[in-house]
């Protein structure tokens, strides 16, 4: 995760950044508006961090800027104006939350962590196709192809290959297919998924060369080379 703070405090742009490079992610800090939107605008970035009172270009204007140039990055404001007015305005200028300061830093990541589930969820419900290898799902069309095949599915074999796309390359478990697939938040203790995966499989991997569909024993399944 890249993230970038816009911040004159030095210290609290510092005490900030540090935090976050302990918890993984590569951060980059800029003192004033000017160069923050330069930043914004030049780089990718998962999330941003704005003050609102800031030298050259004040924050909000950063963030009505981005969001005039279709720039959604994910933005989240700090200051120390905490009325509500303030923060309708900053949430009205673009800003995907509001935080007050001064602030913990455990408030601040948790909710970094949430803008970027948020943010990821919009990508991934905005796809209208999917592909793995040779095999190709069209969401509108509610189309699957393998290469030049049509592969024909019943409605639950499409919510179950759509799912297993999603995930390609990771091991998807049971529980994962359960809650998924077919809204189940217990084990039935059936062996629906079993039967599905075998259906699936027969449509999507037979007659090919190369098996997509894999089980990974004792964890679940993976869909990939």
């Amino acid at each position: 995760m890249r993230i970038l703070i816009i911040e004159d405090d030095t210290e609290l742009a510092a005490f900030v950044r540090k935090g976050l490079n302990q918890a993984g992610w590569n951060v980059d800090h800029a003192d004033n508006g000017k160069d923050g939107l330069f930043l914004a605008t030049t780089e990718q970035y998962d999330a941003l961090i704005v003050d609102r009172m800031l030298p050259g270009i004040e924050g909000l204007t950063v963030v009505r800027t981005l969001r005039a140039s279709d720039n959604d990055t994910p933005v989240r404001i700090l200051s120390a104006l905490g009325e509500v007015d303030d923060r309708v305005k900053g949430l009205k200028a673009g800003g995907d939350d509001y935080l007050v300061k001064p602030f913990a830093f455990s408030e601040l990541m948790a909710r970094i962590e949430a803008l970027l589930r948020r943010s990821r969820t919009a990508a991934t419900a905005a796809q209208t196709t999917l592909e793995v290898a040779d095999l190709h799902m069209d969401l509108l069309k509610r189309e699957v192809r393998r290469g030049d095949t049509k592969i024909d599915l019943q409605p639950r074999e499409f919510k179950l290959l759509e799912f297993l796309m999603r995930h390609a390359g990771q091991v998807v478990t049971r529980t994962m297919l359960l809650e998924g697939v077919w809204d189940y938040h217990f084990d039935p203790q059936t062996n629906v998924i079993d039967v599905h995966i075998s259906r699936l499989r027969a449509k999507v991997d037979k007659g090919f060369e190369r098996p997509l569909l894999h089980t990974v024993r004792g964890a679940g399944y993976r869909l990939g080379d």
